[in-house]
């Protein structure tokens, strides 16, 4: 890893901007192995509930294990996860959303594609239910002034249970169906880790150089915020791209799903290295995304869409915790 480090450091000023280029190439690697997938029949649910919340959400997961390495701040760590689920349940659902619509039935009306649809709604509702609930247990564990480290070990186990319950649902779905996986997809996941791999460097890497930065020219709490902005992008690509290819299934999957990456893992993880201090941000963001879970989940049992005039309230609500947050 020394090695690694060094070698990018040669490059000097552009060192900083190499790093950013690797981290979203290896994004683009992470997208093309999804959309083969998707190629090949894998359920957009799957998809949007395992493979991609994973992928989207492995920025977020490095920079938790880095900070914790490199004994940096808890409220950093807040700040990106907080930042990244606020904007995935607000920007990037909303604008697409508000560009292409999110219809209510699926354009095939055969018996096969609207029980996929239903299936995929009741999966859809499921994953904004454990979202709300996730935040809920934050928030609870919080309340005594600070993330402990028990209460870290509690979220990851938390965690654990709510992939196995995935895990089981799609061996289940399988079974019944009688549904195998595409035979390259040991090479997918491969190609998968390869960008993982890509991320976890650019982002210790960045990681490490921001916090030999001047305090006075760049203030330390900065780095949770560009962090977040950061590893927001890999979302933002998934969202665009399925968005215009008329599959917002995936995208609404994959922005709810990756809320259960960031909270609890990435939160649990950090704890359970060191404590987080609570503060009144972490209390309040944690109330406006119960909020936006709930809202969401409303909408998803009764419609099964989002309308385009609460897509745009979703924005101005993006823009109001941008101002809030960076005032």
């Amino acid at each position: 890893m020394e090695m690694i480090h060094e070698s990018i450091s040669i490059l000097g000023a552009f060192a900083p901007f190499a790093c950013i280029a690797l981290f979203l190439l290896a994004s683009l690697l992470v997208v093309w192995r999804l959309e083969v997938l998707s190629g090949q029949g894998v359920e957009g649910t799957v998809l949007g509930t395992i493979f991609m919340p994973f992928c989207s959400g492995m920025g977020n997961l490095v920079f938790a294990i880095v900070l914790a390495r490199n004994h940096g701040s808890g409220d950093d760590v807040l700040v990106n996860c907080l930042f990244n689920n606020i904007t995935n349940l607000t920007l990037l659902i909303g604008l697409p959303v508000l560009i292409w619509s999110m219809a209510s039935i699926p354009r095939k009306k055969s018996q096969a594609a609207l029980r996929e649809h239903k299936v995929g709604r009741l999966s859809l509702a499921l994953n904004l239910v454990a979202a709300l609930f996730f935040s809920l247990f934050v928030w609870l564990l919080a309340i005594d002034g600070t993330l402990s480290r028990m209460d870290g070990f509690v979220l990851l186990a938390l965690f654990v249970f709510w992939q196995c319950f995935h895990v089981y649902d799609v061996k289940k779905t399988n079974l019944l169906t009688k549904k195998r996986y595409p035979a390259t997809l040991v090479f997918d996941v491969v190609l998968l880790l390869a960008g993982a791999f890509g991320v976890f460097i650019s982002t210790d890497w960045l990681v490490q150089w921001f916090q030999t930065l001047d305090s006075k020219l760049v203030p330390a709490h900065v780095l949770g915020w560009a962090s977040g902005v950061l590893m927001v992008l890999p979302n933002a690509l998934l969202a665009f791209y399925y968005g215009a290819k008329d599959r917002m299934d995936v995208v609404y999957t994959s922005q709810s799903g990756d809320a259960h990456i960031c909270i609890p893992l990435c939160i649990g993880i950090f704890a359970a290295f060191r404590a987080i201090p609570s503060s009144a941000f972490l209390q309040q963001s944690l109330l406006i995304l119960m909020g936006l879970c709930a809202v969401h989940l409303v909408f998803v049992v009764l419609l099964g869409r989002l309308p385009r005039i609460f897509a745009a309230l979703f924005l101005a609500a993006f823009g109001y915790f941008l101002w809030a947050g960076l005032r």
